[in-house]
């Protein structure tokens, strides 16, 4: 069944400052900070009875840095993003930029959203991130997000997983999206990651407008393939019920 949800709606036009997307973005010292290898930083808990934790750990099969992933718990209505449709405004801040700052608040403060936690730092090509979301009743749908940096407008992204309380262990591979919000030029001018370090600036002029699978580096821009293309799935993830 579709999602009758789908949080905010697309955006055209040039990039807002909404949310500060001017501050500093360091992919470079991306070997730094907490949340990457074991760490979380969960926000948006509702406490209640009976609630059941759910460990979401999420692997980068890739050689790219992925932005810290954002992994939230809410219900059957939610979707963060629907193929085939625009990208909300929040997806694409992540999306091109890595910045997770109104994602995070879009669904905190969603009713059909019970809970959501965010890596404290980047993850690195080959290393885990372990994050803890709560699960109960009706929120049982999962949903991570988080932006492949060195790419235009990449994401890995899973979308209103069903988290069966019956399976201790689920298990999934998950692959890039394209955000479908600039043009993959592959131009380090419009690019977060090493080795460009430009976040905040957009190449829109041909870009897609809806959400689809990425179909990876080229090399027709400023991106050598054999150093950041990928073959999907980029990350796996593993929901472990506690």
């Amino acid at each position: 069944m579709k999602p009758v949800l789908h949080l905010g709606n697309g955006r055209g036009g040039p990039t807002t400052n909404k949310l500060d997307r001017r501050k500093e973005i360091n992919y470079e010292n991306s070997n730094t900070g907490t949340g990457v290898d074991g760490g979380s930083s969960a926000v948006g808990t509702i406490p209640a009875a009976a609630q059941n934790t759910a460990t979401v750990q999420i692997t980068n099969l890739s050689h790219q840095i992925i932005s810290p992933p954002v992994v939230a718990s809410h219900t059957w209505k939610v979707a963060v993003f629907v193929p085939g449709q625009p990208a909300s405004s929040d997806l694409t801040a992540l999306a091109e930029d890595g910045d997770v700052t109104g994602l995070v608040d879009l669904l905190s403060g969603h009713e059909e959203v019970l809970d959501v936690a965010a890596a404290g730092g980047p993850l690195l090509p080959g290393e885990t991130a372990t994050l803890e979301v709560e699960v109960r009743g009706k929120f049982n749908r999962i949903s991570a997000v988080g932006m492949l940096v060195t790419t235009n407008d990449a994401f890995f992204g899973l979308s209103n997983f069903f988290v069966d309380p019956s399976e201790p262990v689920q298990r999934v591979m998950v692959p890039a999206w394209d955000a479908g919000t600039e043009f993959n030029s592959e131009l380090c001018d419009f690019i977060p990651g090493p080795p460009c370090g430009n976040p905040f600036m957009r190449d829109t002029d041909g870009a897609e407008g809806f959400v689809s699978i990425h179909s990876g580096i080229h090399g027709t821009g400023d991106l050598l393939p054999n150093e950041w293309d990928w073959q999907n799935p980029v990350v796996e993830i593993a929901v472990i019920m506690n």
